[in-house]
């Protein structure tokens, strides 16, 4: 991707894209030094891939190009900056990224641009819409502000994403994500074969497959028009029930809260499996699954459309309201997930909100939402010192302790 601070450009053409995921598969979950061996292994060879995928120099002799074959006079043009992930994350993986940055850096005698990768989920759909993007003439979309719900293993946040740096976070997970939800209830629910038979740890794309083998034809679902028949459980055939997260308080005051919570549903999914044990048929274990995944997507959407009613009291003025909600993350690949919030969104009186998710290649963390995220940071005039740290966490809402992404500082 190219970069023009006096002419900035609604198109972008990706030059190269591969991912490497580390094999974590007998622990069941990221072993962190698994995570970071695989890491130090892997980038140096993807980046010298990557090196010669990037555009022919004209001048191969010019000191702005790169060449990793200089014996048959092979020359490519040098990036305009070098973009990588800060944080937040495994500090360990971030660390030798940026480290690995600062050097390319360094020896092109470009720009560092270290970028939030939460901001970098929230950007995506720009990313595809200037990849898509085919005149001059055609804007960056989603245009600012619009709503951003972040849904990962490790995150979910609905966030209200105002200008590039600023997205304030409206609700959070007060105890595990959605996407950790997931994992943990298709570890009970899933057979052993079919856990056996994957060598991904990430067990969402599994437990959607074993839920819904017919994809949406299996669907089914239309999303309740009353708050008492979303909070309402949901007998089976099977005498359980999953309860509706936060429904159930003691007070009650927690069905309205601006929050999210999933380790109950989670401790449910487990309870029911431990009790039923090898009692388990496989059409109970299909529906306890359905159930999981509907349960813990209305949680998501029932906090949307409050935020959404909450918003449309605060900003009047059309430039200011919500027209769009972007949904990323490794779970917005999650083809049920799609359906159960347009459903809610037209139910609940928001059949205008254009509902817009990145395909699922870059839904989960990679490489390409970055290098988009850099390139927007870039433009608006963003440079990191080459001093600048990984951060385990980092916040994008600049109302955070940390300031958020412009209140990391070792900004230029």
């Amino acid at each position: 991707m190219t970069a023009d601070k006096a002419n900035v450009s609604p198109a972008a053409k990706l030059y190269f894209h591969e991912k490497i995921t580390s094999n974590n598969a007998e622990y069941r979950g990221v072993h962190p030094i698994v995570a970071l061996e695989s890491h130090n292994a892997q980038l140096a060879p993807l980046i010298a891939k990557a090196i010669k995928a990037l555009p022919s120099s004209v001048d191969t002799a010019s000191s702005n190009s790169v060449h990793p074959d200089a014996g048959k006079g092979f020359g490519k043009k040098s990036p305009d900056f070098v973009t990588v992930t800060r944080g937040p994350g495994l500090f360990p993986c971030l660390a030798s990224g940026l480290n690995t940055a600062k050097g390319l850096a360094v020896a092109w005698h470009v720009p560092l641009v270290g970028v939030n990768h939460m901001q970098a989920h929230a950007l995506t759909p720009r990313l595809v819409s200037a990849l898509e993007a085919c005149s001059q003439s055609k804007k960056r979309e989603p245009q600012f502000p619009f709503l951003t719900l972040l849904v990962s293993g490790g995150h979910t946040m609905l966030v209200h994403s105002k200008t590039l740096t600023n997205h304030a976070i409206l609700a959070s997970t007060t105890d595990i994500a959605v996407g950790d939800f997931i994992d943990k209830a298709a570890r009970f629910i899933l057979p052993d074969e079919v856990v056996q038979s994957s060598d991904d740890i990430m067990y969402g794309r599994l437990l959607e497959r074993f839920a819904f083998p017919d994809g949406a034809n299996e669907y089914e679902y239309t999303a309740p028009d009353t708050r008492a028949e979303e909070m309402t459980r949901k007998a089976s055939k099977w005498a359980w029930a999953l309860a509706a997260p936060l429904a159930e308080t003691r007070s009650g005051s927690k069905s309205k809260a601006m929050e999210f919570s999933f380790s109950g549903a989670g401790s449910a999914v487990k309870r029911i499996c431990q009790g039923r044990d090898e009692a388990m048929t496989l059409d109970e274990r299909v529906d306890l699954a359905r159930e999981a995944l509907r349960v813990g997507f209305e949680h998501l959407a029932s906090r949307t459309i409050m935020t959404l009613r909450k918003l449309d009291k605060v900003h009047t003025a059309d430039a200011e309201k919500i027209h769009t909600l972007v949904v990323s993350g490794g779970v917005a690949s999650n083809f049920f997930l799609r359906k159960v919030l347009r459903s809610y969104l037209d139910t609940w009186g928001f059949a205008h909100i254009r509902l817009t998710f990145p395909p699922p290649s870059l839904c989960t963390d990679n490489a390409a939402m970055i290098a988009w995220t850099g390139t927007e940071m870039y433009e608006a005039g963003f440079e990191s010192n080459l001093s600048c740290r990984a951060m385990r966490k980092w916040s994008i809402d600049p109302n955070a302790e940390d300031g958020g992404i412009i209140g990391a500082g070792c900004w230029k």
